[in-house]
């Protein structure tokens, strides 16, 4: 149990870096730990005219490979799902998103 606190601090510690590095490039930070019933998203912030959907990984080193490697077909997946009930349900039009 101890393990995954420590997985679960470190996790939330690098989302909080994230979110303070992507405010600085002009990010506006609408959602941390987003969940609902399909999945959840580290991030979501609006980039100008884009929502924008993050996935935050941090790696020590490269032993533990790529962190976009981490990012796997189903976990892209629950992503998209978890975006598209977003976009719905707090009533997005068509707005353009990057993930």
């Amino acid at each position: 149990m101890k393990e995954e606190e420590n997985k679960r601090s470190k996790g939330k510690r690098y989302e909080m870096l994230a979110a303070g590095y992507l405010k600085g490039k002009g990010v506006k930070i609408l959602e941390q730990n987003y969940h609902d019933r399909t999945g959840e998203i580290d991030l979501i912030g609006r980039d100008g005219d884009y929502l924008v959907f993050i996935e935050v990984k941090y790696r020590k080193n490269t032993r533990q490979g790529d962190p976009a490697e981490a990012v796997t077909a189903i976990k892209q997946y629950h992503i998209r799902q978890t975006a598209q009930y977003y976009l719905y349900s707090r009533r997005y039009g068509d707005i353009p998103c990057r993930f």
